[in-house]
């Protein structure tokens, strides 16, 4: 497991506003068909009012020719939508004047809503989206982004808060907008797209990432994000779960540094489980921040270089050390003198305060 970073990794840049492309939200709807609906529901009360003043036009007078006409009342309806008021036609009966003050009142309040809304999605809201995003964006580095939002990835992004990561420092991409709209309760960024396109992990700054989550819910989908995220960011750390062992060298050729098989370490647990009833409690607690203790990723300092892996500075317990891609276990001769560069996994206990 990665060592815990800082709370707050952002590194301040300046860009130009066409170096980037903002974060969005996807829309249920196209904006054209959005704005089409309520285009539609606007000239459709229009028409209600046209068809009630027609009914009732005996009760509306024209001051130039005494005569209401079909014209007449269609220009009539649009100037009292509109609250603009000539006075050349005047409702005269009490009947009209109901109308005007039960009908077309409430109509003409919600025509205005109507266009007063639209003005403020489609100007407004979209613009001021779009310069937040845009802010969010040219913050984005060293954070780190998430793939599909399914039941492990919804499980690593909670295990990450919990590890100390700003939300601030997580992206997650997933098409769906009920998975976001959990996500975002978490107070992370979020964005509805497919995440095997180009444009949609470059617009998230794929390249200036710590580290890649990918669980896709269907392994050649997996696969192919992996395959995606490796041509954009060749250096960046990418962990993928699979669920059929067949795919685990696929994942791993097409560029993840972790392959994570479920089903396998389930069967795992399954297995330990025989041969000691509190095996996989005691692995459940190592990889969860909230138990007793916790599996801790880290490269030893200077001051540990020439000690054994027995003599950590933390305090912990040395498991394992990783020495130019070679893992090295804790009884071997190698880890009895740490070398600058090594990296090495031990479990500390975790403070009372973080359980």
């Amino acid at each position: 497991m990665a060592e815990t970073p800082s709370r707050n990794p952002f590194k301040r840049k300046t860009l130009l506003a066409d170096q980037f492309r903002p974060l969005r939200r996807q829309v249920k709807l196209p904006v054209w068909g959005d704005l089409g609906l309520r285009l539609g529901l606007a000239f459709l009360l229009i028409a209600l009012v046209v068809a009630i003043h027609w009914w009732d036009r005996e009760g509306l007078k024209d001051g130039h020719d005494g005569v209401i006409s079909f014209l007449d009342v269609v220009y009539f309806t649009m100037i009292s939508i509109t609250t603009t008021g000539f006075g050349d036609i005047a409702p005269i009966s009490d009947r009209a004047r109901l109308i005007e003050a039960v009908i077309v009142t409430p109509v003409r309040i919600a025509v205005l809503f109507i266009f007063v809304g639209a003005a403020y999605d489609f100007v407004i809201k979209r613009s001021w989206e779009k310069f937040r995003m845009a802010r969010i964006q040219e913050q984005l580095t060293g954070h780190v982004v998430v793939l599909g939002y399914g039941t492990s990835n919804s499980q690593s992004v909670g295990e990450l808060i919990e590890r100390g990561i700003d939300p601030r420092c997580i992206v997650v991409i997933d098409p769906s907008e009920e998975r976001l709209a959990e996500a975002e309760k978490l107070g992370v960024n979020v964005m509805a797209a497919d995440a095997t396109r180009d444009e949609n992990l470059k617009a998230v700054r794929i390249a200036e990432a710590q580290s890649v989550l990918v669980s896709a819910g269907r392994d050649d989908t997996s696969i192919l994000i992996v395959l995606t995220v490796r041509h954009l960011a060749p250096k960046v750390p990418i962990s993928v779960v699979v669920r059929a062992e067949d795919n685990e060298l696929l994942a791993r050729q097409a560029g993840a540094n972790n392959v994570i098989n479920p089903v396998r370490f389930t069967g795992l647990l399954l297995a330990g489980s025989v041969k000691g009833a509190h095996i996989a409690d005691y692995l459940a607690d190592l990889a969860s921040v909230g138990g007793r203790v916790q599996l801790v990723e880290r490269v030893v300092s200077a001051e540990e270089c020439g000690k054994p892996i027995t003599d950590l500075q933390s305090g912990g317990t040395g498991l394992r050390v990783y020495r130019n891609g070679r893992a090295i276990g804790f009884w071997e001769d190698e880890c009895q003198m740490l070398q600058p560069g090594d990296v090495v996994v031990e479990i500390v206990p975790t403070a009372p305060s973080e359980r």
